[in-house]
């Protein structure tokens, strides 16, 4: 599988709400989302975990992905429109911004890097 073969697989879990952790490489990952910052495997897994179970509804739009790969390295760029529910019901709806590093391992390429933004009218 190449490395945008798994960035769309990522993709596809996050729409089916399966489970993400098995796209992040275990040691020094880095995951920056909308609203948070979490550094290091364990935390990066248990904000996915949490994530998963209470949010649905989910809505990955990729228009614009870039990605370069090397024998073991990787990394990309999009622009994703992203929505979700959370469990209280409300619906959230943005036009992000994603780039990120993958690494590849010996069960395949994993991230080690990703990191979501909103643009901001300046």
């Amino acid at each position: 599988m190449s490395a945008e073969e798994t960035i769309e697989g990522y993709y596809d879990a996050l729409r089916a709400e399966e489970p993400l952790v098995p796209y992040f490489a275990e040691g020094e990952t880095v995951k920056v989302g909308i609203s948070e910052r979490l550094v290091g495997f364990e935390r990066v897994a248990e904000g996915l975990r949490e994530q998963t179970e209470t949010t649905s509804d989910w809505v990955v739009e990729s228009r614009d992905l870039h990605v370069a790969e090397r024998e073991s390295v990787a990394w990309f760029a999009d622009e994703v429109r992203m929505a979700w529910t959370t469990d209280e019901g409300e619906r959230h709806d943005f036009e992000t911004r994603w780039s990120g590093t993958l690494e590849r391992r010996e069960e395949g390429w994993r991230f080690v890097g990703m990191h979501v933004s909103v643009p901001r009218e300046l």
